[in-house]
Parts: C-alpha cells; structure tokens; sequence
C-alpha cells in the first residue's frame, strides 16, 4: 500500500522584492565588454536585527560572477528555503539580508594573472591552511574593469540634492535610495568637461561617507527590509 505523503508549505528567504525594480536596474548596468562579469555578494548584517545576531556586523553568505543575461536568474537561485544561511552562533534571518554588486564589471583576465600570483605566494610559504576558491574570488572583487561610474555613498536620509545642479550634469548621474541614505553614481564618461575638476570634492562636502569603486545595494532586492530603488530627485 502506497503511503501518502503530507505536503508542507517552506518559507523561503526572500531576496527579490521588486520585479520591475529589479529589471530596471539590470537593463540599466552597462553591457559588458569580453572577459567581464559583474561581482555580487548576498550578506547578512547584524545591523539590520542586533536583537537576532551576535555575528559581526557583516557576514558573508553567498558571492557569484554573473552576465548581465544570467543576473536575474541568479538572484533567483539565492531564494533557499529559510535557515539554509547558516552563521557561526545561528540562523541568518530574513530581515538580516542585504545584496550588492560592483556596478563597475570586474576583469577576469586581470583576475586570473593576480590568482596565479597569489596562490602561488601561498603555496611558496607552504601555507596549508588556503580556500583556493576564496582566493581567487578576492582577486575577482578587487580586478576593476571598464570603470563606468563614481560612487558617493551617502549615510544619511538628509542630503541636500538642489546643490547638485551647481556642481555637476545631472545627466551623468543616478541616485539610488537605500535603506540608510543614497548612493550618487556618476558615469565618468558623460561627465561634462566644465565640472571635472571641480565636481568631486565639492560633492564629498555635501556629506559623503565614502567614495570609489563600491559595493552598491540592489535596487529591487531585500536590504534590511528595505528595498534600494532609483529616484529621480531634480
């Protein structure tokens, strides 16, 4: 005799939070160039629940290499049943989830020559105690690529944005809204040359906390139980 088996309903983390939000910035990245891939990583960060997580602060889950085809795919596969993300003293919640990309593509061929080097600097002091893959994902993140944009990270929901018009073409520019403030993305290459000189520090003095080529919050994904999304504030 057959024994029926009882389904049951598994919660499963949820990244995606926006669709739409989420296609819009995919189509929005820059298409990628041969042997690029854009670096994401999924963390959990005790910030967003202390009351939960006695991990630090930040603590890293998942971190992939995708096209600008396969990303949404991608995202998607990060949606594991809820307590598959394990920390050292407990279960990642839902509300502790952040995901971020390098807007900026990493270059792979650049990746692999500095792999080569560190892995072999690692065997030469005859260290056994290496994660190769771990190693060779370092030396992905850290490989720029085609440098499209300029990333002021902006820790504060007060900001004042009617300076910007006076400090750059804010045609050149993208903000994105996340859960503590924005980050101000400017590609370089439609920054007009008037304002070149001039526009960084005078945007740093508006209040910025850091500056470069940085992880960004995915707009349309969980940060925190916010979810990043464009604004169009001029």
């Amino acid at each position: 005799m057959l024994i029926p088996i009882t389904s049951t309903t598994q919660m499963n983390y949820q990244i995606i939070q926006d669709q739409q939000k989420l296609l819009e910035f995919i189509e929005w990245l820059p298409d990628l160039a041969d042997n690029e891939k854009y670096y994401c990583c999924l963390f959990a960060r005790k910030k967003y629940c202390a009351d939960q997580l006695k991990s630090s602060d930040k603590s890293q889950l998942k971190r992939f290499l995708s096209d600008k085809k396969r990303l949404y795919e991608k995202i998607k596969q990060l949606e594991v049943e809820q307590g598959a993300y394990k920390l050292k003293h407990s279960i990642a919640p839902q509300e502790s989830l952040a995901l971020y990309i390098n807007p900026n593509p990493r270059n792979l061929k650049s990746a692999t020559y500095d792999s080569i080097i560190r892995l072999t600097e690692l065997l030469r002091k005859d260290n056994n105690n290496f994660n190769p893959q771990a190693e060779v994902m370092s030396c992905i993140q850290r490989s720029v690529g085609s440098k499209y944009y300029l990333d002021f990270d902006v820790d504060t929901k007060d900001f004042d944005f009617t300076q910007l018009p006076n400090i750059i073409n804010t045609d050149c520019l993208t903000v994105v809204e996340t859960r503590g403030g924005y980050h101000l993305l400017v590609r370089l290459d439609k920054l007009e040359a008037t304002y070149k000189k001039s526009f960084y520090n005078q945007i740093v003095a508006l209040g910025v906390d850091q500056t470069g080529d940085q992880l960004l919050p995915v707009p349309g994904c969980t940060q925190g139980g916010f979810v990043p999304r464009f604004i169009y504030p001029f």
